[in-house]
């Protein structure tokens, strides 16, 4: 094997996992991830989690000695990513004070009704977290050219984006993902979206720099009442967290 090939396809990715709980943050620190994506209503793609679950988290993080672990997704409502100038200047606010609370980064995405990068609402996402970190989510993968986005993106001092190359799952999406990581801007490419832990040698072999999963399994809670909804749940499933910390660190 080519020298460079043999270091890219033992390169260490790092793992984030998908939290919408204090038990899924918990199971994401004893397996040794390297980070958690903390929301709220992932069947919905996710929202912005409540202050005192960000708090509760931050601490569980802090107390394990793990710095920058709990990464903080802010999303005003489920839909598209094409944001009102009330709905930005309200997650402008909801990022900041997550930043407050102990959280090490936020997680964002806007983009204009062309489908492009809104340029400016990320820049003052940007300026409104100091010295933390900020990624851009798979709002990427609708841009029309996901690279030239991405040098956009690094202009602004986004730390990495999360993307699934474009396609539904990140194992029909390498190309794009390969010529991500290619463009060399510097900002970390987080391959997610339909991830499991057997994509993590080939997401490897592409250049991305960290593997985003949610390892959810489904949990059946008691009865909910008349008009309750739905008893079943997701839930952070712990096998899977470990087989993809495994897979990634082979």
């Amino acid at each position: 094997m080519h020298a460079a090939a043999e270091t890219t396809a033992r390169r260490r990715l790092a793992v984030e996992i998908v939290a919408q709980d204090l038990e899924g943050v918990r199971i994401a620190l004893d397996a040794g991830a390297d980070r958690v994506e903390l929301c709220a209503a992932l069947a919905t793609g996710g929202l912005t989690p409540s202050a005192a679950l960000i708090e509760s988290a931050a601490d569980l993080g802090r107390d394990a000695g793990r710095t920058g672990f709990v990464h903080v997704l802010i999303r005003s409502r489920p839909g598209d990513f094409v944001y009102t100038p009330e709905e930005l200047a309200l997650m402008r606010r909801d990022a900041a004070h997550a930043v407050r609370l102990g959280a090490s980064g936020v997680v964002v995405g806007a983009l204009d009704r062309s489908r492009a990068i809104d340029l400016e609402a990320v820049a003052a996402f940007r300026d409104a977290l100091g010295a933390a970190e900020l990624t851009f989510h798979r709002a990427l993968d609708l841009t029309a050219d996901p690279v030239a986005a991405l040098t956009d993106l690094a202009g602004l001092g986004v730390a990495r984006v999360l993307t699934s190359g474009g396609a539904a799952r990140v194992s029909e999406g390498l190309p794009i993902l390969r010529a991500l990581a290619a463009a060399g801007t510097g900002v970390q490419i987080m391959a997610g979206g339909g991830a499991t832990p057997d994509d993590a040698a080939a997401l490897r072999a592409a250049g991305a720099d960290a593997l985003h999963l949610s390892a959810r399994r489904t949990l059946i809670g008691g009865p909910t009442g008349p008009g309750g909804g739905d008893s079943c749940y997701d839930g952070t499933d712990a096998r899977i967290v470990r087989a993809a910390i495994a897979a990634a660190r082979a």
